[in-house]
């Protein structure tokens, strides 16, 4: 059935004098007998639902009183079609004081989208919830599960939003994560020459528990081939194959730190010497894709590198865990860049191997085996990372150890030979660079582990990366510099792209009609 509702013209009724009355009701209320006995608490409840109504009401009559947005100018697609007829719309936006309804203009014609330049004024979403809405969804979906955010979402603002929801709104969210960072302008040269003097890139490797078709195909054919041996758990050794490798990188600068290998040793010994204030991480970005392949995300780390160091005037330093791949293409990028870049192996890592190792010689948690490991690591930290592998091995098979005894220190020793040329720690110390993989470690456990990984969590492709980019713009302090950006994208998508040109015809500012006779809109 068709009806005709009559709307009033702006200029007919005050739009505010809802809110005025809604006012005067809760100042009624506080002053009524039933009142006079509240807590603190009954007033905050009563406030909070009653005031937020005040505050639906303005919006709703700020709305109200832009009029239709009817426009003067002819009104002119992207394909160059004018629109021709017209005809009021409506439309309701969730806000996070609760919904109002936009009446506009709308301009259209034969098998033509009608086009409707108040939204273009307004610029609203899409989709029915509000850009702070889901701004607040987007922060809190970095930081909790989706069910927490439906809570949460609702407690604080009234507006109940479905799980899928709150999903979708954090894809749309994070949309424009890639343009954003292709966009920031290279510093300039006074600001290249404020920031330290060491570059550094820095990359690692986390799962991230998915759906089974959101696998790497050859996960997804593993785990279907696989037999466990058991019914309710796996084995020793079994694995589930539910997990798909992302990338994760860091990038910032920072000031040079010269200490001596005695310091370092000191510094994992039980009796720590004060060592000078280090240097902080500057202008540090971190950031993390499931989507993305290590190729692409290491070609990133360099054009992020170049935007802070365009004249390569800073020392480029890769700290690394050994990943032949990543090795590799952090060589290729250095060539192509045209950068002298100097890797270093973390050193946590080489540590962990001499620990191995001790325990083939000495009996585990003994003192004799922290000596015997603070020995070797000092003879590392010295550049004599093949010495010690040599050595090593030669004292176990002096001591006669069976292969089984000397698994560990064989391992240490291939490792310290292997990478001997990313063990110059002698070097590194001398210059100030750092030696540790902390930073990319810390955004490991951050960005990926303490999100993705919650009980029983299994992602969709498209959710994992959007969430994981939502968590790398606060942990690199650059949200609210991204959401100022995306709410202009979102702008040129929805609005301005549809009209010739980009120019969208500007509403009358003046209410249409002095007339006291109301205009009818049509309502299906």
């Amino acid at each position: 059935m068709t009806a005709f509702a009559a709307v009033l013209e702006p200029d007919q009724a005050d739009a505010y004098a809802p809110a005025q009355e809604q006012f005067d009701s809760i100042k009624s209320r506080l002053r009524s007998p039933q009142a006079k006995n509240w807590t603190v608490n009954d007033l905050e409840e009563f406030l909070n639902l009653e005031g937020r109504e005040i505050l639906r009401l303005f919006c709703q009559g700020y709305i109200d009183e832009q009029g239709a947005g009817a426009v003067a100018e002819p009104v002119v697609d992207s394909n160059g079609r004018q629109h021709t007829h017209q005809r009021l719309h409506s439309r309701s936006i969730a806000t996070l004081f609760g919904s109002v309804t936009v009446n506009r203009q709308g301009y259209g014609g034969g098998r033509l989208e009608s086009l409707h330049p108040l939204d273009a004024k307004l610029n609203p979403p899409p989709e029915s919830y509000s850009y702070s809405l889901r701004l607040r969804s987007a922060e809190a979906t970095a930081k909790e599960s989706y069910d927490e955010v439906v809570s949460s979402i609702e407690k604080q603002t009234g507006v109940a939003i479905p799980k899928r929801q709150v999903e979708e709104l954090a894809r749309r969210a994070a949309q424009d994560f890639d343009s954003f960072y292709r966009q920031q302008r290279s510093q300039s040269a006074r600001e290249v020459k404020k920031t330290g003097n060491i570059l550094v890139l820095t990359t690692d490797g986390k799962g991230v528990p998915m759906l089974k078709k959101d696998l790497r195909e050859a996960t997804r054919k593993a785990a279907q081939e696989q037999k466990p041996k058991l019914e309710h758990r796996r084995s020793p050794g079994e694995k589930s194959h539910s997990k798909r490798m992302g990338t994760v990188a860091a990038v910032y600068t920072i000031d040079p730190f010269v200490r001596t290998p005695e310091q370092i040793v000191r510094e994992f010994g039980s009796a720590r010497d004060a060592l000078p204030r280090r240097p902080r991480p500057e202008d540090k970005r971190v950031w993390a894709s499931i989507k993305h392949s290590p190729e692409v995300i290491i070609e990133q780390m360099f054009e992020e590198a170049m935007r802070r160091d365009p004249k390569k005037s800073k020392q480029w330093v890769a700290l690394v865990d050994g990943n032949q791949t990543q090795l590799g293409l952090l060589q290729c990028a250095a060539e192509d860049y045209g950068v002298k870049l100097v890797t270093i192996l973390d050193l946590i890592h080489v540590l962990e191997y001499l620990w191995k190792a001790a325990w083939s010689f000495h009996k585990v948690g003994s003192r004799a085996a922290e000596d015997w490991v603070s020995e070797r690591l000092t003879r590392i930290l010295c550049g004599d990372s093949s010495g010690v592998a040599a050595g090593m091995t030669r004292s176990a098979t002096l001591r006669g150890l069976s292969a089984k005894e000397r698994e560990a220190v064989d391992a240490c020793a291939r490792y310290l030979l292997k990478y001997r040329e990313f063990l110059r720690y002698d070097q590194y110390l001398a210059a100030g660079y750092p030696i540790a993989t902390g930073v990319i470690e810390g955004a490991c456990r951050y960005l990926v582990k303490d999100r993705m990984e919650i009980t029983g969590a299994r992602w969709g492709l498209a959710g994992a990366e959007a969430v994981l980019q939502l968590r790398s713009l606060r942990a690199s302090g650059d949200f609210d510099e991204y959401w100022e950006f995306h709410l202009r994208q979102e702008y040129r998508r929805n609005h301005q792209s549809r009209y010739e040109k980009g120019r969208v015809p500007v509403p009358n500012s003046e209410p249409q009609s002095k007339t006291k006779t109301p205009y009818f809109k049509l309502v299906k």
